[in-house]
């Protein structure tokens, strides 16, 4: 069993995780194959349980926000597992920790967090990959944990790794003959962050909200507009339906208003646009010290 870093938590697994940075220490979770039939029957009266099936994949037991069980489908494609595990399960496990998570990429300017907010296809990894191949570190792609402390939100680090369409790696300077697909099949490749990766939370400051339009600019939004937003783009809002679930993240949306500015980002569909929303970024966030 080897233990990874990712999201703050050492995380010990009897599946190996290539895409992991590797580390030592105490876990706070732990992965295992077994029975999900078994392990609800050990279950020992706990209401932080989510049990699920991932069609084609695997049966999953995820309890306390602590151990995952992982019963896989025959024959199932270990790279379409590892995905599933670093995508939608660790979502419903860091739900069960007490985080925000929401899906955005996250990139650090100034030490400070920046964030693209979006669906699927929206350009969330094209963006934060953009930022990244002119020198800014990056954190995560797709999945960002967020926790309240202290009056600041503080997002944590996924893990070294990228999923970009084809087109979109091609258009930032990678040669896609080189790189590997997510999965068997997949549509989407790897790329994979060899330096200036973020291994450290920092604070979150900014939050842009990504929308397709006829021309660039950025926008702010009401309080009102930011939280339809979060709501809309929270990982695992249909997994976890517990009513103590629901008033919490209601109350975090609420506290990372309150702290994190929001604007909505509109963008033409362009990839040789990216070097101009990046200096769009970059003038807005330049604008907000100076007024600060």
């Amino acid at each position: 069993m080897k233990s990874y870093n990712i999201y703050n938590l050492c995380i010990a697994s009897e599946l190996d995780f290539p895409e992991l940075i590797e580390t030592e220490g105490k876990a706070d979770v732990n992965i295992r194959f077994g029975q999900v039939d078994d392990a609800i029957k050990k279950q020992k009266g706990t209401n932080k349980a989510f049990v699920g099936i991932l069609p084609e994949i695997c049966k999953l037991w995820i309890n306390n926000g602590e151990k995952i069980i992982i019963e896989p489908e025959k024959d199932v494609d270990e790279s379409v597992m590892r995905t599933a595990i670093l995508g939608p399960i660790l979502c419903i496990l860091l739900r069960q920790r007490g985080l925000l998570v929401i899906h955005a990429s996250c990139v650090n300017i100034n030490n400070q967090g920046v964030a693209f907010m979006g669906g699927s296809g929206w350009g969330k990894s094209t963006l934060a990959t953009a930022f990244h191949t002119q020198g800014y570190d990056v954190l995560t792609d797709d999945v960002l944990p967020i926790r309240i402390e202290k009056n600041q939100a503080i997002v944590y680090p996924s893990y070294p790794q990228f999923k970009l369409c084809s087109d979109a790696a091609t258009s930032l300077g990678q040669d896609t003959q080189k790189l590997l697909p997510v999965y068997t099949n997949s549509s989407k490749v790897t790329y994979k962050v060899s330096y200036k990766f973020q291994q450290n939370p920092i604070p979150l400051q900014q939050i842009y909200v990504l929308h397709k339009g006829s021309e660039h600019q950025i926008n702010s939004l009401k309080p009102q507009e930011n939280f339809i937003e979060l709501v809309r783009h929270t990982r695992a809002m249909k997994s976890i339906t517990e009513q103590q679930f629901i008033a919490q993240h209601l109350h975090l949306c609420t506290e990372l208003i309150k702290n994190v500015r929001f604007c909505r980002f509109t963008r033409k569909p362009s990839l040789e646009d990216l070097p101009k929303l990046i200096n769009l970024v970059e003038e807005d966030l330049n604008l907000i010290q100076k007024v600060a």
